[in-house]
């Protein structure tokens, strides 16, 4: 997909965040945007923010929460009736909860795995059909550094994004020979109202093994993402800093675990000591 004029585009989440920056980039590329997310006033907010920047640009709303299998499939049937077969289709719908795997309740697992895994698969499994009939079009999954190396603190989200990417690596397969391209995204912290949600309840050592870590902005992410889907790339990796950690983890493999250790242990220790100091 070389041109996004006059594509239709599919974003899931696409009411804030990265899902809202590729909305931007994609009309300014004169491409067709229909956004999905649960919220009917952050879509309208959404929609009046990008039709101030694009008056003539196209953006259709559709109203939907991604874990509910009977309800994806019933807008989406809708949509597919009056938009046809999306050309992209991106799954950036997500949620994240950090916490140490004892204080964390069973239902985040739950929602992790419902939103970020399941609400993938429904989303995609309700548009599959029309694009393989068509014999065209991508779809794009938004996984996390999370999905390839998962860190103390996130156990429920990591597990759910890296089934993100077990989904795709298989979908990938199947879908090439019928002219389907899948795509698979490894974002890291980006700066977005998801994000700060998340920073409420990172454990303290979490936060000390993000230390001085940067933060990319949405729309760096999703002009990466773009320009991974032009070049017919399965694995983006937004950032250089994503770049060099997937290279270290896929040379080194299980030999990464040491240097996790040890960074976990200096930063309990830094967490112990900011402790002692505030109690004396």
């Amino acid at each position: 997909m070389q041109t996004f004029n006059g594509r239709l585009a599919l974003i899931t989440g696409g009411s804030s965040g990265i899902g809202l920056a590729l909305a931007h980039r994609l009309l300014a590329e004169g491409a067709r945007v229909a956004l999905l997310a649960r919220d009917g006033q952050k879509l309208d907010q959404a929609r009046a923010r990008l039709l101030a920047s694009f008056p003539q640009g196209e953006v259709s709303l559709w109203r939907a929460d991604v874990a509910n299998a009977p309800q994806v499939t019933t807008v989406l049937q809708t949509l597919l009736e009056q938009l046809g077969a999306p050309d992209l289709l991106v799954n950036s719908a997500g949620v994240a909860r950090p916490g140490r795997f004892e204080d964390l309740p069973l239902d985040v697992f739950d929602q992790m795995i419902a939103v970020n895994y399941l609400g993938t698969v429904y989303v995609t499994k309700a548009l599959v059909p029309a694009m393989l009939e068509r014999g065209s079009g991508h779809i794009v999954n938004i996984s996390s550094v999370a999905g390839f190396l998962n860190i103390y603190g996130y156990t429920a989200y990591g597990a759910s994004k890296f089934a993100v990417r077990g989904f795709s690596d298989a979908l990938r397969m199947e879908l090439k020979p019928r002219g389907i391209g899948v795509s698979l995204v490894f974002p890291p912290d980006t700066d977005t109202p998801q994000l700060a949600y998340e920073n409420q309840f990172k454990p303290e050592v979490t936060r000390a093994l993000a230390g001085s870590a940067g933060v990319l902005s949405p729309d760096v992410v999703a002009q990466e993402i773009l320009r991974g889907i032009r070049r017919g790339a399965y694995i983006i990796l937004p950032g250089f800093e994503t770049k060099v950690i997937y290279l270290l983890s896929r040379l080194l493999g299980a030999g990464v675990n040491p240097i996790l250790d040890a960074m976990v242990r200096n930063a309990l220790q830094k967490t112990r000591a900011n402790q002692n100091l505030h109690r004396s």
